[in-house]
């Protein structure tokens, strides 16, 4: 089995500096329900439109009820799901499969504020990222950036509202979470 791959960043405003067997319950039905139909965004030049597959968002959702249960565990609200960020976490996720490189910056130099911005996401002042590679379910990911100081840090930041989860699934699993706090004033 490939040794998985962990990377956190936080990071504010768009010039910000880097930082250092899941089932489909009620739950994410009633999640999947309310995202309605595919948000694509194109990956960079020579790249291709791409789109979570069925079994792809189910993961991303999980991912996103098990987040929302470790911020419960702390007295955290729960984050909210954002199609467009998770087109994004997905986009970049395809991407660093495409292009064979694990990183928040990718080859052409955008990070994850360029890419949101090119994505045309927008009305948040703060956002983080968290990638991981090679975890085979949700929940261990999840583990996995909880034991992590960085990762766990952008998991129970308290000013993040919504989440955009993004997993590509190749003979791999990408993973790629976009954090936006959309209720700011």
């Amino acid at each position: 089995m490939p040794r998985s791959r962990l990377l956190p960043a936080l990071l504010v405003g768009c010039l910000a500096p880097l930082m250092a067997g899941c089932g489909a319950g009620s739950y994410i039905e009633e999640v999947l329900a309310g995202v309605g139909d595919e948000f694509v965004v194109p990956l960079p030049p020579g790249g291709s439109p791409t789109a979570m597959s069925d079994g792809e968002r189910i993961y991303a959702l999980e991912v996103l009820r098990l987040v929302n249960e470790e911020r419960s565990k702390v007295a955290l609200p729960a984050l909210a799901w954002d199609e467009p960020a998770a087109a994004v976490a997905y986009a970049h996720s395809a991407d660093m499969d495409a292009r064979q490189f694990f990183s928040h910056v990718n080859p052409s130099g955008q990070d994850p504020g360029a890419r949101l911005a090119a994505a045309g996401v927008t009305g948040f002042a703060t956002f983080g990222e968290n990638i991981a590679l090679g975890q085979r379910t949700p929940a261990i990911v999840v583990s996995e950036w909880m034991a992590s100081e960085g990762h766990r840090e952008n998991i129970l930041n308290p000013a993040f509202t919504h989440l955009g989860v993004g997993v590509h699934s190749t003979s791999n699993l990408w993973w790629t979470q976009d954090f936006l706090d959309r209720d700011f004033e």
